[in-house]
């Protein structure tokens, strides 16, 4: 079965990395690099859009990673294993870690380089040269939503809807029905 050309389009996306965790912005990331996001998708071809993100410089992880987490890599001579921390990549190289979130997020086949080298645009501050190929009306993604143990709650009503009552349990719905 082949697909026209156009079915095949291309689409530009621009994601703003500032203040978002790295792994919650990756996992948004990767299904547009692969297409999965469209109705033709197939996991043979490959379909997917650019991304644009800016402001790499700018994630944060959650707890102590930024100490505990260890980037390494092997030069290729004895004894040349190499490690750094995330805090020291973070100054060096801001959109390396992104690129090497997003890049366990992928399947590894033949296809995982094709998504990331020519799509993958990152870049650590807010400015790109990449506004020619935007469209005019491009939003940024909207950040992931993140689930916090109270507020949220899945019913069968809508995906997030808000809780009828407080975290606090019983003695707090009492007290906000007392004022009422």
């Amino acid at each position: 079965m082949s697909f026209p050309g156009r079915a095949v389009q291309r689409t530009w996306h621009l994601v703003d990395a500032a203040n978002q965790t790295v792994g919650r912005l990756a996992t948004t990331i990767a299904p547009i690099l692969k297409g999965k996001h469209k109705p033709t998708f197939r996991p043979n071809a490959d379909i997917g859009d650019y991304v644009v993100i800016v402001n790499a410089d700018k994630v944060h992880f959650s707890g102590k990673k930024w100490s505990d987490k260890l980037y390494r890599w092997h030069t290729g001579y004895p004894g040349g294993l190499r490690e750094r921390p995330a805090k020291d990549m973070l100054e060096r190289k801001p959109e390396f870690i992104l690129k090497k979130a997003i890049l366990g997020m992928l399947y590894r086949n033949n296809l995982r380089e094709g998504y990331m080298e020519p799509r993958l645009k990152i870049y650590a501050g807010p400015d790109h040269p990449h506004d020619a190929q935007l469209p005019e009306g491009v939003k940024t993604l909207p950040v992931h939503p993140r689930k916090r143990r109270g507020d949220y709650h899945f019913g069968l009503g809508s995906k997030y809807s808000e809780t009828p009552f407080q975290v606090g349990g019983s003695k707090a719905r009492t007290e906000e029905s007392a004022r009422n």
